[in-house]
């Protein structure tokens, strides 16, 4: 009996290794590139500490399923597991502690929990349906601060009372309106109206009497108006003032699309708004209202002392636009174009423009920061308040005659509450600098390199930050002293994510990865030093297979942009023979996709594989406007989208036909989203110079895009008419020589598929040939169906392998 369950158990573990192996050995296959890709692993997600330092916790997706499991696992020995319901009730959350480091915070399932650190002591403050966030400690100790929406609360440690720290009414004060003529008659006649009045002042002032000298008592309402709705909504730690963002109430975006929903539950299709429109109406303009919680009053806090603030950026750009409304005879537009006497701003950060982070109190409470921007786009401003005379005082000035960048906006004190930190890209590259209120900036970076997710130490004395020094495409963690000094190399991973340190500042947990290795956790020393590595998350079926590692590679640019890095995919036995080529170009426009981490492609990855398999080479291309090469290099598409970029992957078709033997007549392009226009622009505004293309989801006129993407690069259509004409594909539609394959989700609420039927339509008009279109029912912007995923990919390869395989001249009709 036992040499039988032996035998079993040995049957048991080497048919799984032996199945491995004869999967490694077999040809790769679409269908296995495109299945879920659970098979290939799972990323770690969004590591954090314990509130004591002793353990760290990460999230993994669940096979088979989108819901992530909880793990927590031992830094000291690696050992971990995945928390049941039971532990993850007794779980901690991302942790923030008091200036003594006697106590934690976290939040957990929405609510909110103090522990006391030196006892273990956990306390659970609240237990509500709704979600509470952003929970931090009073400058002085004695309690904690916490969100609910745009309203703060205060909880008292010693007495466990929490209270609101501020009730705000978006209304009239229903007893601030004096009487009219009528009302005011009235009262000059009758004496016991009079005196109903005087009861009702006196129990008024009695009132506020009463809560400014117990603070047991609940806050007086504020009286907001009626007029403004709140956006977002920061407490200071002394409790003293309380900053508000506000938007006017019922403020009109435009009209937003519809997008019809075919394949439904209910068997009906089914309409549903997307975004508006670019050009519409420009974004919501914020303003700030400075709240006195202590001495109930509130304070306007105009913009006007931001310098710059009443200058037009596009004054020239405005000027040529309202003389051709005007030539036309279309007054009224023109009328509309006109400058206003101030530009309106937002608060970068705000909830309304992407969450968390616009403005920043000193730990102590009596310094705030805010950081605005214009409408346009063209200006970004560092104030500081002075509380005084309850005004804005400008400490730093970002220009762009393109666009600010969406990234490298950190910012927020030293630990001695005077001394601003922040990112800039005012050299062309993005570096850190601080600056005391009253004093000059000084850099604490320097270099061609793009410094960003600052993590500033405990102590107070260490920057940690992710930089890419060594190489654009090589990303690790360095440090700096916040007084100065060297920027010296913590982790040597080439690929690192993410990073976190710990509450002592002694270790770093690192998320790392590599081109077939998704996001692992390793902790090491936070000055430097030997990591141990965490986790080990990859599938056994996906390692074993020999996949190609992607070569990085400098082309070489005929237009003056110096180096185009890029992904080289190619056999390991390279033959001088003439050869078919494919050019993959990614989306978003600003991302980068030439690293050394792991790709958010990666199903486009093992395609290449695939395509090689095949016969094929892959350039895969970080363009201009892709992330991690510097500002100029970011902007360069500013009023031109598609230009830039065409002349980039041009170099890299004939460096493909320099190095490695290409047929120049037969490569293929194909992207997705901002790829997708490139490819279509590569098709429509070079016809001849590639075989074939694939354009999914992509954009084919900028003037269906939303605002805040496309206003940033090409201004608005009524104003900037030319540059939404030069970079729109559809401008183009009768140039179409080549084969294009348009693929797209047919619910994409990102990029309409309106915007590819459109471009359908053209080519119908203009009696075109060799053009297609796949449409997907169940699919938005980023397809999420194994079917769906294989369906698209696999009308790309036979595309391919029908125009651009073999020589040109043999597939041409």
């Amino acid at each position: 009996m036992r040499r039988l369950l032996l035998a079993a158990l040995v049957a048991f573990t080497v048919a799984p290794a032996a199945a491995v192996a004869a999967a490694a050995s077999t040809p790769l296959d679409l269908e296995t590139v495109m299945a879920n890709p659970d098979w290939i692993g799972q990323a770690v997600e969004q590591p954090y500490w314990s509130a004591d330092g002793r353990s760290l916790y990460y999230s993994l997706k669940r096979d088979g399923s989108p819901l992530r499991d909880l793990y927590r696992v031992d830094p000291a020995t690696g050992q971990g597991a995945k928390l049941d319901p039971a532990a993850l009730a007794q779980a901690d959350g991302p942790a923030v502690f008091d200036r003594a480091h006697k106590h934690a915070a976290f939040i957990l399932h929405g609510d909110v929990f103090v522990v006391e650190l030196a006892g273990g002591r956990r306390t659970q403050v609240t237990r509500t349906p709704q979600e509470e966030s952003a929970p931090r400690f009073s400058a002085d100790g004695r309690a904690l601060q916490f969100r609910d929406g745009n309203d703060w609360y205060s909880h008292d440690l010693a007495s466990g009372v929490t209270a609101p720290a501020a009730v705000l009414k978006f209304a009239d004060d229903p007893q601030a309106s004096p009487p009219d003529a009528l009302g005011q008659r009235q009262l000059e006649l009758f004496k016991t109206l009079r005196q109903i009045e005087a009861d009702k002042q006196a129990r008024r002032d009695e009132d506020k009497a009463l809560a400014a000298a117990d603070p047991g008592r609940a806050p007086q309402p504020f009286f907001l108006g009626d007029k403004i709705t709140p956006i977002d909504s920061e407490l200071s730690p002394d409790g003293r003032w309380l900053l508000l963002v506000t938007a006017p109430k019922g403020y009109e975006a435009g009209k937003a699309p519809e997008v019809t929903h075919y394949v439904t539950d209910s068997g009906y299709a089914e309409q549903k708004e997307a975004r508006v429109y670019v050009g519409r109406k420009d974004p919501a303009p914020q303003s700030l209202l400075l709240l006195d919680l202590a001495n109930h009053q509130s304070y306007p806090l105009a913009t006007d002392p931001l310098p710059g603030i009443k200058d037009d950026p596009l004054k020239d750009l405005r000027a040529r636009a309202v003389a051709a409304l005007q030539k036309a005879g279309k007054a009224e537009q023109a009328k509309a174009l006109k400058a206003p006497e101030q530009r309106a701003v937002r608060i970068i950060g705000s909830e309304d423009d992407g969450g968390g982070g616009g403005i920043a109190w000193s730990d102590d409470g009596r310094n705030l920061a805010i950081q605005l921007r214009a409408i346009d786009n063209k200006d970004r401003w560092i104030a500081s308040v002075d509380f005084g005379k309850h005004a804005l005082v400008n400490q730093q000035r970002l220009t762009d005659n393109a666009w600010i960048n969406w990234n490298f906006n950190d910012f927020g004190w030293l630990k001695d509450g005077r001394t601003l930190w922040y990112l800039s890209e005012q050299t062309g590259w993005s570096q850190l600098y601080v600056k005391p209120l009253d004093g000059k900036a000084k850099a604490l970076t320097r270099g061609q390199f793009e410094v960003s997710h600052l993590q500033l130490s405990e102590d107070g004395q260490w920057f940690y930050l992710r930089t890419n020094r060594v190489a654009p495409y090589s990303y690790d963690v360095y440090r700096v002293p916040t007084t100065g000094g060297e920027l010296a190399r913590v982790t040597n991973y080439q690929g690192m994510d993410e990073f976190a340190l710990s509450p002592d500042g002694t270790q770093l947990a690192v998320l790392h990865s590599s081109p077939y290795v998704l996001p692992q956790l390793a902790v090491q020393p936070s000055a430097g030093g030997t990591p141990r590595e965490l986790t080990s998350t990859m599938k056994a079926a996906f390692t074993a297979r020999d996949w190609i590692a992607p070569k990085i590679v400098a082309v070489p640019s005929s237009h003056g942009a110096g180096s185009i890095w890029a992904k080289y995919y190619g056999p390991a036995d390279e033959q001088a023979g003439s050869k078919p080529a494919v050019i993959f170009v990614h989306g978003a426009g600003y991302l980068q996709n030439v690293t050394l981490s792991s790709t958010y492609y990666f199903r486009e990855q093992m395609f290449h594989n695939l395509l090689v398999q095949q016969g094929y080479v892959v350039l895969d291309m970080d363009y201009r406007a892709s992330e991690g090469y510097g500002r100029a290099w970011r902007t360069a598409i500013y009023r031109q989208m598609g230009h830039p970029e065409l002349e980039d992957l041009l170099d890299g078709k004939a460096w493909l036909v320099k190095n490695h033997h290409v047929d120049p007549r037969r490569v293929g392009i194909y992207g997705g989203s901002y790829g997708g226009f490139m490819t279509e622009m590569a098709l429509l505004r070079a016809p001849g110079e590639f075989a074939a293309g694939a354009a999914l989801r992509p954009v084919s006129d900028w003037t269906l895009y939303n605002h805040e993407y496309t206003a940033n690069i090409l201004n608005d259509p009524q104003l900037d008419p030319d540059a939404f004409k030069a970079s729109s594909p559809i401008e183009y539609a009768d140039q179409l020589q080549d084969p294009l394959l348009i693929q797209h989700g047919l619910i994409d609420d990102n990029v309409l598929a309106e915007d590819s039927i459109r471009l359908y339509q053209r080519f119908i008009e203009l009696h075109k040939k060799n053009f297609w279109m796949s449409l997907y029912p169940l699919e938005r912007h980023g397809f999420v169906h194994a079917d769906s995923w294989y369906d698209e990919y696999r009308r790309i390869d036979e595309l391919f392998e029908t125009y651009v395989k073999p020589a040109k001249e043999a597939t041409t009709r």
